[in-house]
Parts: C-alpha cells; structure tokens; sequence
C-alpha cells in the first residue's frame, strides 16, 4: 500500500531538481559546451533551432544528417563533430562501467504491485515499453495511471519527474487523471500541470513533436514520454501494399527517434500498439491477432507486453518480449484509481 502524502505537502509537491539527483548531471552533456570548445555559438544555435540539445544527442545523428541543417557545411559539420566526442565518449566500455551506467536507470510503478514484479520493478527508464492489445484492453488506462506515478518520489517507487504524453487517437481525459491523484495522495492541480500533452493528427506531425521533445527535456526534469498510439496515424496515411515500403521507413524513423530520447535523457517511453488480424496464428487460436507494425516496430521496443481482456474489469498483462524477463503473466485491475491488484 503506498502511503499517502499529506494533503499540504501534497499541494506543494515539488519535483527535485535536476542537480540534485544523484550523478544526473553525468547522464548528457549540454551543446552549450561546444562553445567554450572552439565552436561558433551560431552554429550551435543552428543545432538547436534542429532539436539538438545535447552532446548526447549530436553523436546520435549521421554526419548526412547534420549538413542537412540550414548553415552547416561538411567542414563545419567535421569540427563539431570532433569537439562533441571530446565531450562525450561514446567508444567501447567495460561491462563494469555498463553495470554502473544501468543503476541510473528508475523503474516506474504501474499501481499495481503484481504487475511492478512481472516488470521486474516496474517500466523502466532508457528503455521503450510497448504494450499491444485489443481495445479496452488496459493500455491507456496503465498510460494514465503512469501519468501519475511518474510524478511519485523515488522513495515511493515513482520516477520524480514529469511527463509528455503525445495522443494520436484523442484518447487522453485529463478529468482521468484527478481520482487516480487522489488515490496516491497527490494534488491533482499540481499532477496536471506536470504533463504537456499534445494531440497528433498525422505522422509528420507525431514526429515533429518529438523533435520539440528534446528543448524541454534539456531544460527540465522528464521521465516518461507515452505514445498512445504509435501507429495509429501510420495506417491512415499510408495505404495499400503500394506505400508499404515508404511507411515502414518513415516508422523506422519515428522509433529510433524515441529510442534516442530514452537513452538521451533516461526517460521511459511507454507507447501503445494496435492489433491486426493473423490469419496464420494456428487452427488451436479461436480469434488469432498480432501487434501491429511488423518487424521494424517489434525490434524498436526493448519490452513487449500482450494485454488482453478478463474477468470484469481485471485485465491479464504478459510479458511477450524482454531482454532480462522471463516470460509470464499476472493479472491486474481497472478501478476508479487508475491500475491496481485484481481483487479475488
């Protein structure tokens, strides 16, 4: 049972800052540091007017890629490029200093404690949690519910930084998010006011949000980004075999993108997924389906997790696919609260 923080501590809940979290500084390295580094501050500025804030962040784009910013030549492109890997080393480590870099990462709880240890510990950070299942299967409901225990301390098992949630298929309910406050103990004021939200209409428009990620997440303290859902817009403006190609391209695009946000800034990324018919799914399957987006998609997500419908309200989550989980299921709970344990 978490306990619940007093009601005028709760209204003055105040998220740590970036500086005081343990070796956070350590995490990226601002661009502004090119500068003092021999590079013109207004070449710097071309590279954050292009949604590059940090060193980190630089190292992750191609070389193709940063000539194609307004300004920048291949000389210029060259210099930057060996000034960011003075600041940030991004050749071989040991595995002891991989270990090391792993105890940065925060595992965020779902509300449901049955569901935290399928997880081992929760959804956790540099990392992408997709979550694929038939409609009212739970997945924006645990969205919501993370909207919240993100917010948590660390103490509490929650991330203490705020959240991004980009909405393709208008799903988001704000009044959601104040009962499932309530039940934490928090000031739901002070909860909403922690999530930027933005609504997508098409796939360029998904992505350039993304993009606009990168200032924020430089300035202030995120932890979770959540895409409900990921491909929602993809299916609509792309059609027929004939742009199959071209939109599994484009989506390939999207995911490396959300990958570099989780490693760059150690945030979660929790999206959602759609289902489609699997005609091949086996005579031994009454109604067999298979997460959307194919190949591309399941190799972007580092943990996939099937949810599908139960008793009532209880819902069963298993985890599909994971690098450092074992294969399992637990059911969980939909209650007034946001995600909890399924009540016998």
């Amino acid at each position: 049972m978490i306990t619940t923080l007093k009601a005028e501590e709760a209204s003055q809940l105040q998220l740590v800052e970036r500086e005081d979290i343990d070796d956070e500084e350590d995490l990226f390295e601002s661009i502004d540091k090119l500068i003092s580094a021999g590079i013109n501050a207004g070449d710097v500025k071309k590279l954050q007017d292009a949604g590059i804030y940090t060193c980190n962040g630089l190292m992750m784009h191609t070389k193709k890629n940063l000539t194609g910013i307004k300004g920048l030549s291949e000389a210029k492109v060259d210099k930057i490029c060996e000034a960011a890997e003075k600041i940030v080393n991004f050749g071989y480590i040991t595995g002891s200093d991989a270990l090391l870099r792993r105890k940065s990462v925060i595992r965020i709880t779902t509300g449901s404690q049955s569901l935290d240890e399928l997880l081992g510990g929760g959804i956790e950070t540099s990392a992408i949690t997709e979550a694929f299942g038939e409609f009212r299967s739970g997945k924006t409901q645990l969205a919501h519910t993370l909207c919240v225990s993100t917010q948590l301390p660390t103490n509490m098992r929650g991330g203490n930084g705020k959240v991004a949630y980009i909405d393709t298929e208008g799903t988001f309910r704000p009044d959601r998010i104040i009962p499932i406050a309530e039940r934490f103990g928090m000031d739901p004021a002070a909860v909403l006011d922690n999530i930027v939200y933005a609504r997508a209409y098409t796939y360029e428009h998904q992505y350039n949000l993304l993009l606009g990620l990168a200032a924020k997440m430089s300035g202030e303290q995120f932890r979770l980004l959540i895409v409900d859902s990921v491909i929602a817009l993809f299916r609509v403006d792309f059609t027929g075999r004939g742009e199959l190609a071209e939109r599994q391209q484009k989506l390939a695009q999207m995911l490396s993108r959300l990958t570099k946000i989780a490693e760059e800034f150690n945030v979660a990324v929790y999206m959602t997924n759609q289902v489609i018919a699997d005609p091949g799914g086996g005579v031994f399957i009454s109604d067999p389906k298979k997460p959307a987006g194919g190949h591309v998609l399941a190799h972007a997500a580092t943990i996939r997790l099937m949810f599908r419908k139960g008793k009532g309200e209880q819902r069963v989550c298993k985890v599909f696919d994971a690098p450092n989980l074992p294969e399992a299921e637990h059911v969980f709970q939909i209650t007034p609260g946001g995600i909890a344990d399924a009540k016998d």
